[in-house]
């Protein structure tokens, strides 16, 4: 054959080769580029139900002056029941990205695993809450892991819960094809920490290998007895044994840390159950520099019986925010290639209840009036990769959206499977 024929006929299959696109199993029809707006995504659920009022309105003065513009002063009734802060930030978050001021949460119970849960799958539901079962769809953990290319181990997935009872089951589904073998790393510092004084409640145990190994297979069955009844747990959270161990010298030297009082008060105010978990969050940062984490704060649900101390847990969740932000900008390998979302998981009513705190304030409830479902979301990163300064003050967004949106950051949005989550990519968020 002549070269010019052979050329010729070579380009022509070659030609031939793209007339129909290949299906994924995903349903895409073509594989993601691997391109990432950024290499992190830290996720804060300021949960516990905050109303927009107090928070995005200011009715009570800038509860969130680490966050947002602005230099309202908190109502002077309610003021004797704050706590005493450090001075804001200089460079509010507000400017360093996106802030929808009224995003929504806008179907399923305003509770806050139903909150959660939406916000965690990208899916709204209406399920009650079941203790012993993990949600019905993927998290994004499951489609982290299983849909980047190549595949992330679970020390790169971190969920940091403030609470136990159904939210260690938020890591991953009963979905089928995805599950615990793609799960991220949960843990719940509360377990560690004593939020009333900063002391240890676990203690570091030394074992020879035998021991540890009878203990390992005693803690397996004890786990099994507590398992979601689901094919897709059989395999459990995959730590391979060299990041298992890393995992394990990790713990120990905190919960060591802090029975020698290296942490007691860390930031130099009264800690919260909220700052502490977001604390040990900056510590896993500082660690293992995780591609995704997601962590919550619980203690603004207090405004179920306070408003004065939900107003001022609102304040000292700010607080742990600006932290949080100055963890990430500190780490080498993070700083400059994070995204930061930070969203409620719902709101709450827009009528109080019944119960008065010493300061004469009403309390309020959540039970999914108009104003239960007004949230607020926030999108800060790099300027080259986030607007900065821009601002949505009409409803734009919902929960649902998060999801998307972080698959969009890590570059595998097009991996995932069609139909699976009902949200979309924020995209007017990124330049």
């Amino acid at each position: 054959m002549k070269r010019k024929e052979f050329i010729k006929k070579g380009a022509l299959a070659a030609a031939g080769s793209f007339v129909v696109p290949y299906i994924l199993p995903s349903g895409r029809l073509f594989a993601a580029t691997g391109s990432r707006k950024a290499n992190h995504v830290v996720f804060c659920l300021f949960a516990g139900g905050v109303r927009n009022i107090e928070s995005m309105q200011k009715a009570e003065g800038n509860l969130m002056p680490n966050m947002l513009t602005g230099t309202e002063s908190i109502s002077p009734d309610i003021a004797p029941g704050m706590t005493a802060l450090p001075s804001p930030a200089s460079t509010k978050l507000q400017s360093l990205g996106t802030l929808y001021k009224d995003f929504r949460y806008a179907t399923g119970p305003t509770g806050h695993y139903n909150g959660h849960t939406t916000a965690i799958t990208g899916k709204y539901t209406n399920e009650s809450i079941q203790i012993k079962q993990p949600p019905k769809y993927p998290t994004v953990f499951e489609y982290y892991r299983k849909h980047n290319s190549p595949s992330k181990s679970a020390l790169n997935a971190w969920w940091v819960s403030d609470s136990l009872g159904p939210y260690p089951y938020l890591n991953y589904s009963s979905y089928s094809g995805y599950g615990a073998a793609y799960g991220g790393n949960m843990i719940q510092p509360m377990t560690i920490f004593n939020p009333q004084t900063n002391s240890v409640i676990a203690n570091p145990v030394s074992l020879s290998a035998s021991d540890a190994q009878k203990c390992d297979l005693l803690r397996q069955f004890a786990d099994g007895q507590f398992k979601a009844p689901s094919e897709a747990l059989s395999n459990g959270i995959v730590n391979t044994p060299a990041d298992r161990e890393h995992l394990q010298t990790f713990l120990r030297t905190m919960i060591s840390d802090v029975a020698a009082g290296v942490y007691n008060n860390p930031w130099g105010v009264n800690m919260n159950n909220d700052m502490l978990n977001v604390f040990f969050g900056t510590k896993i940062i500082q660690e293992f520099k995780p591609e995704l984490m997601v962590i919550n704060m619980q203690g603004i649900d207090i405004g179920h019986f306070e408003f004065t101390k939900y107003v001022n847990n609102i304040r000292l969740a700010d607080f742990a925010l600006y932290k949080l932000w100055q963890a990430i900008q500190s780490t080498p390998g993070m700083a400059n290639d994070t995204i930061l979302i930070v969203a409620p998981e719902h709101g709450r009513n827009l009528q109080p209840n019944s119960v008065i705190d010493i300061y004469g304030r009403y309390a309020i409830d959540h039970t999914n009036d108009e104003m239960s479902r007004k949230i607020f979301c926030l999108i800060a990163g790099p300027p080259g990769v986030v607007k900065q300064g821009q601002v949505f003050n009409n409803p734009y967004g919902e929960s649902v959206d998060i999801v998307p949106t972080i698959a969009h950051i890590l570059g595998f949005d097009n991996e995932m499977p069609l139909g699976l989550t009902d949200g979309r990519v924020l995209t007017e968020a990124f330049n």
